[in-house]
Order: C-alpha cells, then sequence, then structure tokens
C-alpha cells in the first residue's frame, strides 16, 4: 500500500493541469505577438542596409565604366549596363560600349525580389542601335524583368534619366552630393520632376518611377558623389535631377508647402 501511495504522489507531482497548460500557451501566444512585429522591423531593417550595400557596389561598377568611356553614363543601353556579363557573347542586341562584371547578384533590392507575373510583357526598341527587347516593369515590392533577348533578367534598381538627357557627362555636373544616380525604382530608367504633384494615391504598381513607398516612407539611392543613403519620399522634390530642377520648389518647405498640401497616404512622412 506504501508503494502505491509513492507512485500515485509522483504521478501527481510530474502532471500539469488544463488550466496550467493554457495559461502556459497563453503567455507563448502573447510573447509571439509581442515580439514578431518587433521582428519584422528589424527584418525590414536589415533588407534596407543589404538594398544600401547593393547600391555602393553599383557605384563601385559605375566609376569603373566612366573612367572606361571618357566620363560617359549609359545612356539607352543602361539595361545592358544593368544586366552586365549576362548577355550571351555574339548576341545581335549587345550595344558598342559594354562591360564584363557580373551583376545579376545585387540587381534587386531585397524588399523587390518577385516579379510581376500579373502583366503582360511590353516590347521596347531603338532602331538606330539596332536592338529590342520584351520586358514588364515592376513596382513598391516587385521587379522587372527582361524575357527576351536570353537570358531572363530582374532588378530592381532605375537610373536617373534626367541626368542622362542632361549632358551624358557625369564628370562635368554640378551638385554632385545632391544628384542621384541609381535609386530603388520600377523599371531600369526613370524620371522625376519637381513641378509636379505628388501621386494622389499610395501606388502600388508601376504608376511612378521611384516615388514608391518601399522602405517605410524612403528609398535608397546611389548619388554622383558616389555616397549612398537613405531618401525620404517627400525628399525626391529637393534633388537635382538635372542642373535645371528646382531645389525650391512648391512641394518644399522653402517654397511653402505645408504638411496638409500631401495626399493623405504621404503626411506622416518626414518633410524636406
Amino acid at each position: 500500500m506504501l508503494k502505491k501511495a509513492e507512485e500515485s504522489a509522483m504521478w501527481k507531482v510530474k502532471g500539469f493541469t488544463l488550466i496550467e497548460l493554457l495559461v502556459v500557451i497563453s503567455i507563448v501566444a502573447l510573447l509571439m505577438a509581442i515580439l514578431l512585429p518587433v521582428l519584422q522591423i528589424v527584418r525590414k531593417q536589415a533588407m534596407a542596409v543589404v538594398c544600401k550595400a547593393n547600391l555602393k557596389q553599383w557605384g563601385t561598377i559605375l566609376v569603373l565604366y566612366v573612367e572606361d568611356n571618357e566620363g560617359g553614363i549609359p545612356d539607352s543601353s543602361i539595361v545592358w549596363f544593368f544586366r552586365g556579363s549576362w548577355l550571351p557573347d555574339g548576341d545581335p542586341n549587345k550595344p558598342p560600349v559594354f562591360h564584363k562584371l557580373n551583376t545579376k547578384d545585387i540587381a534587386c533590392c531585397p524588399m523587390a525580389i518577385r516579379v510581376r507575373n500579373e502583366l503582360g510583357f511590353g516590347r521596347h526598341y531603338n532602331s538606330s542601335e539596332g536592338w529590342e527587347m520584351r520586358c514588364r516593369p515592376g513596382s513598391v515590392f516587385k521587379a522587372w524583368e527582361i524575357v527576351s533577348p536570353s537570358p531572363r533578367f530582374i532588378g530592381s534598381y532605375g537610373l536617373n534619366n534626367e541626368l542622362v538627357k542632361e549632358n551624358g557627362n557625369i564628370y562635368f555636373t554640378r551638385a554632385q552630393a545632391n544628384k542621384p544616380v541609381i535609386l530603388d525604382g520600377v523599371f531600369w530608367q526613370g524620371r522625376h520632376n519637381n513641378n509636379k504633384e505628388p501621386p494622389h494615391f499610395e501606388p502600388l504598381g508601376g504608376e511612378e518611377d521611384f516615388c514608391i513607398n518601399r522602405h517605410n516612407g524612403n528609398i535608397n539611392g546611389l548619388f554622383m558623389d558616389w555616397s549612398v543613403r537613405r531618401i525620404g519620399l517627400k525628399e525626391l522634390w529637393t534633388l537635382k535631377w538635372n542642373d535645371r530642377s528646382d531645389t525650391t520648389g512648391p512641394w518644399t518647405r522653402a517654397g511653402g508647402v505645408q504638411p496638409e498640401d500631401w495626399p493623405e497616404w504621404m503626411r506622416g512622412f518626414k518633410d524636406y
């Protein structure tokens, strides 16, 4: 009888009641609810750091490019510049100026590595240079894609096309620290007009080239002094996209814009 009593006591010590299990489960669920948003924030911050590192490497590549091409930056051949050595030798679409750097691993911001499968493909061509391709744009969190000529290539950065159209020479421009070269974007090249009104609704597709909320109210960009930094979405209206850009226009604090003048989706972002 004594032995049975001891075994019964041991069983009681080792067991858990249903209430105790529910309390433990509730505590674990509460901790997960608290920690998951924090982990998401940390994860996004880490992705932003990788994005900046990618753009820093693009700066190194661009330095090599302009040194080999008398200070000129890529113009209509920018897509081939992004693809680098992934354009096969002997491809008839290969432009006259070409570099042999592998750019595949730094072509995408970690926040935009998947393509927009819901879209069809468009056709782009340049008759004077003799190339054409089939492609589709990206979006805030989707990469742009080129399927022809092969091999398939995706990316989520774009060149400031206003800079290219201005003079085509990167060494003889002013305001270099405030002139963006390559930024988070929905296409391999894009434009921004400081006098143009901001989008009334938050872009979800490819309606905007650079005004996209990819990094919590910011995008990342490489500037002409080869620095890389975060760019607030409202700050886009203060940058020197070309030598004629008005950096104190109507959508800047210097130009008199008020917080309530911005579209509702942008009002919480930092003013510049």
